[in-house]
């Protein structure tokens, strides 16, 4: 989810289409909770990693 978030935040820069950019941080945001989530052992929806 962090690695999709980030090739959506180089493209939206890139091509320069916001709505690109805008999914792109919720994205690295979203991954980056949920990976530290599973990090300190919380399982968040059955899972304890999300790759």
């Amino acid at each position: 989810m962090i690695i999709l978030g980030i090739i959506l935040l180089i493209l939206g820069a890139v091509i320069d289409i916001p709505i690109l950019w805008t999914i792109g941080i919720i994205l690295v945001v979203v991954g980056a909770i949920l990976s530290i989530m599973g990090a300190l052992g919380r399982a968040v929806g059955g899972r304890r990693t999300y790759w």
